[in-house]
């Protein structure tokens, strides 16, 4: 490609660096410039526009633009547009917005904390589960266990939690006290005739076996994803939760749910621990917050967790932990307005409503030559992409298929998220049905292409 001096694509190759981009490459190839987004579609400075299948990342919920959000964020900068919440400040919208997702909280929950992204909310949470152990006396409770593939954020704490071996490498990381059990993706990782419940307890038992190797008494945390995200939107298989949960109760272990992606509607239910029946200690969440359009998250903890915090602000003093925008009253007063408008859309009806329809639309590919496994729940789906899907054959690393996907997907007007050989699908939950229908159309005609570039 050849990039025209002093444009938007040469000023950027000049001056940013992208997250998760091929550097190098980025440099031949310079940036997708997008200049405007509506409903479930985005635009790029051609005009060319593209059905958004993972709604930028995951949190795009509401579309790209909302003029009432804008409204809502306006009139909040004319009256307060930015105060902290150290040393007993407050604001409003800040208080409004904590007892709200406190009353939708999928298990009791006592309080909030903001932070500005879910990798902080994650980061916050294992400096809990650190805090927590230290005030009842076990402070050799350090070591925290989460699943190989699975993702917790970006920060040097939250991406070490994260069992995903690319964004480890050559950072110096992960860092020592984390440890990673198995990656519970049941049509990969099955063995021959058995069941996923059979699966369920084989991946129950590799987490207790761990657990005893490192020492109970030195465990102090596990975190899940209720649906892995960027792992691929891989699906709990059956029984999975229940009996993972049995052995974090059994030793004592505080559980986490990671709702980044999956709270406020995702997986069918407001929270994805209701779908899967969690009930963790703590829960993060942010993305769909706001519907991405402010940089928020909030960590909600039980009255378990609190009390030991209490103690330790008895002992210490100030509980010294912060961010400089906790609590924004911008970013907070615009979360409040996206609530309000789940709860006036419906979202959770809505999106069991769509679920049948957007499966049934993905599941219509099922036959295609490339497809070899199609799973999802709500408005989240992973598609396996395999040479042989019965027998689960992949196809060779060489043939870069994702790779030749993801370009045919562009081409057709698809925005695609590949994890490997693995592509997700979780559009904004305003998605409408004809939009399916397009976005299917679409996907089968990139497929198409990709087959006949490879067959």
């Amino acid at each position: 490609m050849s990039v025209i001096p002093n444009s938007v694509h040469a000023r950027d190759i000049a001056s940013v660096v992208h997250p998760q981009t091929n550097l190098a490459k980025h440099r031949e190839v310079g940036p997708m410039v997008i200049t405007g987004g509506e409903g479930s579609r985005i635009f790029d400075d051609s005009g060319k526009d593209y059905i958004e299948s993972v709604a930028g990342l995951w949190c795009a919920s509401l579309g790209f633009q909302q003029e009432r959000l804008a409204k809502v964020a306006y009139e909040q900068m004319r009256t307060l547009g930015y105060y902290h919440s150290y040393r007993h400040r407050s604001n409003e919208p800040n208080v409004d917005l904590a007892e709200k997702l406190l009353s939708i909280a999928p298990v009791p929950m006592s309080k909030v904390l903001f932070q500005c992204s879910g990798s902080e909310a994650n980061d916050t949470a294992i400096k809990l589960i650190w805090y927590y152990h230290n005030a009842i006396g076990k402070p050799e409770k350090r070591k925290i266990i989460a699943r190989s593939m699975g993702y917790h954020g970006s920060t040097a704490a939250a991406v070490s939690l994260s069992g995903k071996p690319d964004m480890h490498a050559d950072f110096g990381l992960p860092f020592e006290p984390f440890r990673h059990t198995e990656f519970p993706h049941y049509y990969r990782r099955h063995q021959e005739g058995e069941s996923e419940e059979a699966f369920s307890t084989r991946m129950a038992k590799a987490l207790e076996a761990l657990i005893l190797e490192e020492g109970p008494e030195t465990v102090g945390g596990f975190f899940a994803e209720p649906v892995m995200g960027a792992g691929g939107a891989v699906i709990p298989p059956a029984t999975y939760f229940e009996k993972i949960q049995a052995v974090l109760k059994k030793y004592e272990i505080l559980f986490v749910a990671d709702e980044v992606i999956c709270g406020f509607g995702r997986t069918g239910e407001m929270w994805g621990s209701t779908t899967y029946d969690l009930k963790p200690d703590m829960i993060s969440s942010a993305k769909a917050l706001s519907a991405a359009m402010q940089p928020i998250s909030a960590l909600m903890i039980n009255e378990k967790v609190y009390q030991a915090m209490l103690a330790q602000s008895g002992k210490l003093g100030p509980f010294a932990h912060g961010y400089t925008y906790a609590g924004h009253p911008v970013a907070s007063a615009v979360a409040l307005e996206v609530i309000k408008i789940y709860e006036e859309m419906d979202v959770v009806g809505r999106v069991k409503a769509l679920s049948p329809t957007f499966m049934a639309a993905l599941e219509a590919h099922a036959d295609h030559p490339l497809i070899g496994d199609i799973r999802g729940t709500g408005l989240i789906c992973g598609i396996e992409l395999m040479r042989d899907g019965p027998g689960r054959v992949p196809f060779e690393a060489e043939l870069k298929v994702s790779e030749r996907f993801q370009e045919n997907a562009l081409k057709n007007g698809l925005i695609p998220r590949a994890v490997g050989d693995r592509l997700v699908f979780a559009p904004p939950l305003i998605i409408t049905e004809p939009e399916i229908a397009e976005m299917s159309d679409r996907f089968g005609r990139a497929l198409d292409d990709t087959w006949a570039e490879i067959r």
